[in-house]
């Protein structure tokens, strides 16, 4: 039985028909995720191709053709089209001829099976005709796409020691897509566990993120720990964590929150400052995302007391992690810009304060009044001004 691509807005791009005819209808196929996606119904907005051509000849023929290009990955046959309404990844069919689990050596084919055979799950494995929009699927995709399986394509260990990142992409694809853990993929995730540790820490750190991004990690995390691969990435995380990330994620869902990838890895480490520091190094995190997992680390039990005056010491952002993560009502931060401290040092001194070091304790001690009756008007702060000088 022939399956067909349906018809969706991006297949019907001009530019895409522009790219189709540089290339010829006959030398390119779109490929992996927006095939796969545009199947189950879901929208599709990274198109990716592959061809025939070599590099060189891709860029050529798109010139001729007035398309922009950039030599993303060139090395490894990837060139990127550029348009307006998305760019899109042309890569030249490969074949591997060397892997070592970090870096594949890879020689160009003009097989479109060949292709297929190095990609890591069957679902991704599709290839649709640009024209036609006829599907070519050599390994069982369609069929496992139907029943809700991610299987990895040939046999599970050598494709994880081709690349041992594809341990944690298959459970974040089993997540996506599965509705069961495969047998033969998780004894292979289990047995090659201690591998992920040969990757480089950027690469596991986003692909972590990838995976506590989705909708409901919870479940996946906890079979990864029972089969020993949280344990290689994120040894901090214990069953308490795990557990943690399960309320976390109802929380959310309580109070119609979007799921947050450094709010749910905060979950999954214990609240101790230097530990969420030597996370964020090891994973290569920004400093924006160390920043805010060591501010969600310092949480305590009075977070849930003043909500607002939390927002106002540490940020919304941060304030609602550690509000969820403690299963407080949130509600108060909905819609609550934090406020100035309507009070200037200067005035304090106009009242005839010296400068120096009181016009500080006064200020602070203003504030922290201001903060714990919950943000009155400048008036109410001009009157703790007199009766903090007249007490003085």
């Amino acid at each position: 039985m022939t399956t067909t691509l349906p018809a969706t807005d991006w297949t019907a791009r001009d530019n895409l028909a522009r790219l189709v005819d540089a290339l010829g209808p006959d030398d390119i196929r779109w490929v992996g995720g927006c095939v796969r996606d545009t199947l189950l119904g879901l929208a599709s907005n990274d198109i990716d191709a592959a061809t025939r051509h070599l590099p060189a000849t891709v860029i050529d023929r798109c010139k001729a053709a007035g398309i922009r290009t950039i030599p993303t990955g060139i090395d490894h046959g990837t060139v990127t089209a550029v348009f307006d309404d998305g760019n899109v990844e042309i890569t030249t069919l490969r074949c591997d001829v060397e892997t070592d689990g970090r870096h594949a050596t890879i020689a160009f084919s003009q097989e479109w099976r060949d292709d297929a055979a190095r990609r890591d799950f069957t679902i991704n494995a599709l290839y649709a005709h640009p024209l036609t929009l006829v599907v070519n699927d050599y390994f069982g995709g369609l069929d496992d796409l139907a029943a809700r399986r991610v299987r990895f394509i040939g046999d599970a260990t050598t494709r994880i020691r081709e690349d041992h990142l594809r341990i944690l992409r298959y459970f974040r694809f089993a997540t996506r897509f599965g509705d069961e853990w495969d047998a033969e993929a998780s004894a292979a995730c289990q047995a090659l566990a201690p591998t992920l540790k040969g990757l480089s820490r950027e690469r596991v750190g986003a692909e972590l993120q990838n995976l506590l991004a989705l909708p409901d990690p919870a479940p996946t995390v906890h079979r990864m720990r029972e089969l020993g691969v949280l344990q290689e990435i994120l040894p901090e995380s214990g069953g308490r964590e795990v557990d943690q990330l399960a309320r976390l994620v109802e929380a959310e869902r309580d109070a119609a929150l979007a799921p947050d990838a450094m709010r749910r890895m905060a979950a999954l480490l214990p609240p101790i400052v230097p530990v969420a520091e030597a996370v964020a190094a090891r994973l290569r995190l920004s400093r924006a995302q160390r920043d805010r997992l060591t501010c969600v680390a310092r949480r305590d039990t009075e977070d849930a007391r003043h909500p607002r005056g939390l927002a106002y010491s540490v940020g919304i952002e941060c304030a609602l992690d550690r509000l969820l993560l403690a299963a407080a009502d949130t509600s108060p931060l909905k819609g609550w810009e934090v406020p100035v401290f309507p009070l200037k040092g200067g005035e304090i001194v106009a009242r005839g304060v010296a400068r120096g070091p009181e016009v500080a304790r006064l200020l602070q001690a203003i504030e922290r009044r201001w903060i714990d009756e919950h943000f009155p008007s400048r008036a109410r702060v001009v009157e703790m001004l007199d009766e903090s000088l007249h007490d003085g």
